[in-house]
């Protein structure tokens, strides 16, 4: 439930890595950036020039913290480990198709992975970040991570079950603002990735 501040967070999916390249579930295999997704996370740092943030927080892990520092809030930012990628367990490293070899039809989103975490899971580690925000941020706060978990706590901003964060896609180098309507939960951008080339 909101606390007594009604803050925005914007939210910052790093930079291409090899893994995003072929589309395989990484979670806490630390994979850096890419060039491009070095370049990514320079051009996320001319779309932000001027913001200011109240709280900048990213995950510990190299291709979000590296894509936070790049993008030029590194300075301010403070690592929080419920900000870490789903742990996909067995799945880590995987590809959909390679995962549907065994589990034919398989979804992330309703079947789950073997070993590691459930949407509740992550979810609840979510839902402290969402709550250090609502209750201690004034106004603006950024958060960089990464896609599933994103994508989890955008459902949770809206007060949603984790499963909806299958409705939202998360390009690399997006930028996508949470926000409040009428002092409801809303989302007032999503994936954009209009500062990136081409």
């Amino acid at each position: 439930m909101p606390g007594t501040h009604h803050p925005s967070v914007t939210l910052v999916r790093h930079g291409e890595t090899e893994w995003t390249l072929s589309r395989r579930h990484t979670g806490n295999t630390d994979v850096p950036l890419t060039d491009a997704g070095r370049q990514e996370a320079l051009a996320l740092g001319k779309r932000l020039a001027g913001a200011t943030f109240d709280l900048v927080l990213t995950s510990p892990l190299a291709r979000a913290a590296e894509t936070c520092r790049l993008a030029g809030l590194g300075g301010n930012a403070e690592v929080r480990d419920d900000l870490r990628e789903w742990d996909y367990g067995a799945y880590e490293g995987l590809t959909t198709a390679e995962i549907r070899v065994e589990r034919p039809g398989w979804l992330l989103w309703s079947d789950g992975v073997l070993g590691g975490e459930t949407a509740d899971e992550v979810a609840a580690r979510v839902d402290r970040v969402i709550a250090e925000i609502r209750d201690g941020v004034p106004g603006r706060a950024a958060v960089f991570a990464h896609g599933h978990l994103l994508r989890v706590f955008t459902a949770r901003w809206l007060g949603l079950a984790p499963a909806f964060g299958a409705h939202v896609t998360l390009g690399p180098a997006s930028i996508c603002v949470l926000g409040w309507e009428h002092q409801i939960p809303s989302i007032t951008l999503w994936n954009d990735r209009s500062h990136l080339p081409g």
